[in-house]
């Protein structure tokens, strides 16, 4: 299975913003995509302006449908301009 995280620092004041969008996808993921087992969003406790973004896909077939969804192509872009930095995003591989 393919999977990924990914760390975002918010921009000051948008994290209502980023949260709701996220969501939205979050939930059309979970709807629309039987080979998307997980596509969580977790705040940090300690950093509120840090996220991250935990999915995991049946195989790397699955991932590439999720990329190329009408969806993720309207919701991306108002994700992308909350971010306060560079996207830390690392692909694992599902073990246990």
């Amino acid at each position: 299975m393919t999977c990924f995280i990914a760390t975002l620092k918010i921009k000051p004041g948008h994290e209502a913003d980023f949260e709701r969008v996220q969501a939205e996808l979050s939930q059309l993921t979970h709807e629309n995509e039987p080979g998307t087992f997980v596509y969580d969003i977790l705040r940090s406790r300690t950093k509120p302006d840090t996220y991250v973004v935990y999915a995991r896909f049946k195989d790397e077939a699955a991932f590439q449908l999720h990329q190329t969804t009408p969806f993720h192509d309207r919701l991306v872009p108002p994700i992308m301009a909350t971010l306060g930095g560079d996207m830390d995003l690392q692909f694992y591989d599902w073990v246990a």
